[in-house]
This record gives C-alpha cells, sequence and structure tokens, in this order.
C-alpha cells in the first residue's frame, strides 16, 4: 500500500515540486492551499486549507483520513517571508509572519497527532530555514519565526517518540521560488534611518532568491528522508556556502560572524 503523503502550502515553490516528486515516485499524495480552485495544473489533489485557522485545519485531515484511512507522512511546507527593520515592522506583520511561520506547523502537528497515535506510526517533517540559525539584518523575524519551529519541534520530537513517531526539520536555503514576491516587505521609507542600508540588503535578498537552487532538489532530500528508516533530526539542503555558513557561526566568536554577515550584505 502506498503511503499517504499530507502537504501543507503545496499549490507552489517547494510543497508544488515536493508532490509532483512524491506522486512520481507511487506516493498517495495530498496538497493544501487556500484557494485550491485557482490552481488548474496540479498533479496531486489540492484540498483547501488555511494554517492559521485550527477548523479549517481539522477539516482537511479529516478528510484525508476518511479518503485513506491512514496518514503516513505530514510535510509542514506552508510559510511567509518577511522583509525590514525591526523597528518599522509593524507589529501585526509580526504576528502574521508567527501564526503561519510558527503556531500554523504546530497546529498542524496537534491535528495529525491523534490519527498517527492510533497508527503507531507516522513521520511529519517541517520545512524551517537555514536562516533560522542567524540572526539575519533586516530578516530578524522571518528567522526568529523559523528558529521558533526548529526548537519546538526538537522538544515534541522527544515527546512523541513513544508512540512511534518521527519528526524531522529540514532548512533549505535559497531557492528559485515565488517566496520573494509573497512575502510582507516593510516599506523602503523616504526618511528612514535605515533607508540606504534596507534597500541594498532588499535588493541582494531578492537576488538570493531568484538565483537560487532547484526546488526538485528539496523535493529529492524529502523523498531519501521519507524513505530513510531512522531519520536525523536536522538536515540542511542548500548551496556549501550556506551550509558552511551554520558551522561558522557554531565555531568563530560571535562578534567575527557578526562581521561577516555586514560584509556580505554590504553594511559595513
Amino acid at each position: 500500500m502506498p503511503k499517504t503523503v499530507l502537504i501543507t502550502g503545496g499549490s507552489s515553490g517547494i510543497g508544488k515540486a515536493i508532490g509532483e516528486y512524491l506522486t512520481e515516485k507511487g506516493y498517495r499524495v495530498f496538497g493544501t492551499s487556500r484557494n485550491p480552485q485557482n490552481i488548474t495544473n496540479s498533479a496531486f489533489p489540492l484540498l483547501k486549507m488555511n494554517v492559521n485557522e485550527t477548523e479549517s485545519i481539522e477539516a482537511v485531515i479529516a478528510e484525508v483520513i476518511g479518503k485513506a484511512q491512514r496518514i503516513d507522512v505530514v510535510i509542514n511546507n506552508a510559510g511567509v517571508g518577511i522583509t525590514g527593520p525591526i523597528e518599522e515592522t509593524p507589529e501585526s506583520e509580526i504576528k502574521k509572519a508567527f501564526d503561519t511561520n510558527f503556531h500554523g506547523p504546530i497546529n498542524v502537528i496537534k491535528a495529525v497527532l491523534p490519527q498517527m497515535r492510533k497508527q503507531g506510526f507516522g513521520h511529519i517533517l517541517n520545512i524551517t530555514s537555514i536562516a533560522a540559525y542567524m540572526g539575519l539584518p533586516y530578516r530578524g523575524i522571518y528567522s526568529a519565526s523559523k528558529a521558533a519551529l526548529e526548537i519546538a519541534i526538537e522538544a515534541m520530537r522527544m515527546e512523541t517518540l513513544q508512540f512511534g513517531v518521527k519528526m524531522t526539520n529540514i532548512a533549505p536555503g535559497d531557492f528559485a521560488t515565488n517566496i520573494a514576491a509573497g512575502r510582507y516587505h516593510a516599506p523602503v521609507l523616504e526618511n528612514s534611518p535605515y533607508k540606504k542600508d534596507y534597500g541594498n540588503t532588499l535588493k541582494t535578498m531578492n537576488e538570493h532568491v531568484d538565483n537560487g537552487g532547484n526546488p526538485l532538489e528539496m523535493a529529492k532530500v524529502v523523498h531519501k528522508i521519507i524513505e530513510t528508516e531512522n531519520p536525523r533530526i536536522h538536515y540542511k539542503v542548500g548551496s556549501s556556502l550556506q551550509k558552511f555558513s551554520i558551522v561558522l557561526k557554531r565555531i568563530l566568536p560571535d562578534k567575527v560572524y557578526e562581521r561577516m554577515l555586514l560584509r556580505h550584505y554590504g553594511l559595513k
């Protein structure tokens, strides 16, 4: 019997690539989207879900169980980007980012755990970010929301091992997706003290995404993890430089690493 996989945020980018690849490999894939009626070219069924609404999450989990009688794998992929000087980022936008990037995945996990506990097995994969391992200038809220998920999953994984449930965090670097178009950008204000540095950093960030890797690379890693009997807790997927930046964060003195980031973004 093929494994049943549920992917949040499955209509574009990394989520779509994962869904298409797993479908080709013979998995029974369900994806989610806030507006599935607008997607006409999906290779797998898309169900209407908003990860900010618990009733929406519970309805989709029930629908998948009703159709497949099981959920083997959940991939928490839905997320939003957010950029801007923290001082100038509206509180409402900060809350929205945490609602989607942190509270959303946690609520999906809460909704699916009773079924996985009943089955005695299940695997939950969480798409975080290499940005979760460091506070990046003008991307601090995004880094913080993904870092919060990384840490919460470390704890939750230990709590749920007794039920036969595995949890894995996968931190991608920059991939060529539409995340830059869909994220919240605090405006570059004409009279802002951050105008020059933020404007330049925003341009650099967008270039990194445009020149990012193929999301298919993420899909292949996810497939390999799903097929691994005892997967690691953390995986990083990206360029050698992006992955090495995490190593440097561990071994370099804080201020040396900070200067390196400042130079990278042309801030010093």
